[in-house]
């Protein structure tokens, strides 16, 4: 399968490039609202490598590769009873920069609990563990690049940015995409959320289309009635239209 048409005369059976980063809607790496982007963001000039066929080549996974319920957040770590909070649905597409589906992916899910806290042995928020809730998850897309998966809408959480910062209710994507130069690393946003607007990570995005493109709607549609809520996030892989994250960019 063909990702892109390369300017490069390539054999007709050989991967093409992708196409090149457009800066213009990039959030900047040095971004001093937050705050540990100064440690971390580089000081020289970045350099432009040519693609290599390890990157617009990539993983391959199978079915068999992903468990019954690794996409039920709600039943993957229960011991006792389901997790406590609201019960939702998240739900979408993975697209390319031609708007193309991309099947049979990758997508990997992890969050806070309902209260705003990680199960995770560094996270000591003072909110209570979740004995029934694991928190993390990940699907595969179908041939039309659709992915769902079941959980608790996370809560928001402090952290140690200015004295009294907050971070939006949010859940963490990984997608692999047809190719290592399409591995995203990203955050959805719930619609509404006030804290959404004045979080220093999500200012460092300089595009107000790009942050709206982080924010999943509701989807009464998608909704289970007396059951579940459900929010819809289409993630876009590469190109001016592409899902973006602060300003840690892996493939994007």
């Amino acid at each position: 399968m063909h990702q892109q048409t390369s300017k490069t005369a390539l054999p007709t059976d050989a991967p093409s490039e992708f196409y090149q980063r457009d800066r213009s809607i990039q959030p900047p790496a040095l971004t001093p609202d937050y705050k540990t982007s100064i440690a971390r963001s580089p000081r020289h000039a970045l350099l432009s490598i040519q693609n290599s066929l390890s990157e617009i080549t990539g993983p391959v996974f199978g079915h068999n590769e992903i468990g019954e319920i690794d996409n039920d957040l709600i039943r993957n770590y229960a011991k006792t009873g389901d997790p406590i909070g609201e019960r939702i649905i998240v739900h979408g597409r993975v697209l390319d920069e031609d708007g193309r589906p991309v099947p049979h992916t990758l997508v990997e899910f992890w969050q806070a609990n309902a209260g705003g806290r990680y199960r995770h042995k560094k996270d000591a928020y003072l909110a209570p563990i979740d004995p029934n809730f694991g928190g993390c998850g990940r699907c595969l897309t179908d041939e039309n690049g659709h992915y769902s998966f079941r959980t608790i809408k996370p809560g928001p959480y402090p952290w140690r940015n200015f004295v009294n910062s907050w971070r939006p209710a949010h859940i963490h994507f990984s997608l692999f995409g047809l190719s290592f130069a399409q591995r995203l690393i990203t955050q959805m946003y719930f619609e509404g959320d006030p804290l959404i607007k004045i979080c220093p990570i999500v200012k460092t995005i300089p595009d107000q289309a790009a942050i709206d493109r982080l924010i999943a709607p509701l989807d009464l549609n998608a909704s289970v009635p007396l059951d579940t809520l459900a929010y819809r996030f289409d993630i876009v892989l590469r190109g001016r239209r592409s899902t973006l994250f602060e300003n840690r960019l892996e493939g994007n």
